[in-house]
């Protein structure tokens, strides 16, 4: 049975166009504020939320997102607080949610607690960005008992076989990791991702969004044909920096998100 986050990639396929996926940060800039800049982005016509969880040592974020989490944790912000945003985007927003978590928080929460409470509060897919594929059993099974999806990465330096290994085990769509290192807003994308990118598609039929270094309008335009859909996370965030006024700031965003709506089909 084809789950949200699936269905969500079907209609956006069907009508020609890439998914959009922002990344915020949970709790950042505010709790209060990072609810009103998930609705907004919802009225912009976003079609999936990925929201992180603060983490002391988050190791595949660049210096944007890794600010924007200490801003979240200097506020105390923590999983419950998480919780209880995703169930407010909820009541207000229809649109499939994935959370991003280092793996260390779900183990030390209880991974089936973790799972239950997700689902609970109406998150559709978990992206675990250091949980590899061969350790992921004991939390795969949690998982699809919660009905939750389990994205896995995959990276310009996955061998043939391993992306094999990674479509057979993600679930929702794939998330390929557009160039090596960490997050952060780029102008170009790599000459290389639409070789990366054709190569996954020889070895799988699920569906491809491409996440990190992805901050203009021409590079989603580029992805137009070969991917499903992009995660936009530093740039945003880099813009939400930089506005502090909300109104500003909601005039901003609108530019932006339409910018990129529009780059997408």
């Amino acid at each position: 049975m084809e789950s949200r986050i699936e269905k969500t990639f079907k209609k956006t396929r069907a009508q020609g166009r890439l998914a959009l996926m922002p990344y915020l940060t949970g709790g950042y800039p505010t709790l209060a504020d990072c609810l009103e800049i998930l609705k907004l982005l919802a009225d912009l016509g976003c079609d999936l939320i990925e929201l992180g969880v603060p983490f002391s040592d988050p190791l595949a974020d660049g210096p944007t997102i890794q600010r924007s989490i200490q801003v979240a944790l200097s506020q105390g912000v923590n999983l419950d607080h998480i919780f209880e945003l995703v169930r407010d985007l909820k009541t207000y927003a229809d649109m499939p949610v994935c959370l991003m978590p280092y793996y260390n928080i779900p183990y030390r929460y209880g991974r089936g607690k973790f799972a239950r409470k997700a689902a609970e509060s109406g998150v559709d897919g978990v992206i675990i960005p250091d949980l590899s594929i061969e350790d992921s059993e004991s939390w795969r099974k949690v998982a699809w008992k919660e009905g939750l999806d389990t994205v896995f990465l995959a990276a310009p330096t996955s061998s043939l076989e391993r992306l094999k290994r990674i479509s057979q085990l993600s679930r929702g769509f794939i998330y390929c990791v557009s160039l090596l290192g960490v997050t952060g807003a780029r102008r170009e994308l790599p000459p290389e991702l639409k070789e990366f990118i054709l190569t996954i598609r020889e070895v799988t039929d699920k569906y491809l969004a491409v996440g990190f270094g992805i901050s203009r309008g021409q590079q989603v335009e580029a992805l137009r044909g070969l991917a499903d859909g992009v995660i936009i996370g530093s740039a945003l965030i880099d813009l939400i920096e930089e506005n502090k006024d909300p109104t500003e700031r909601s005039k901003r965003l609108k530019a932006f998100i339409g910018e990129i709506r529009e780059a997408s089909g």
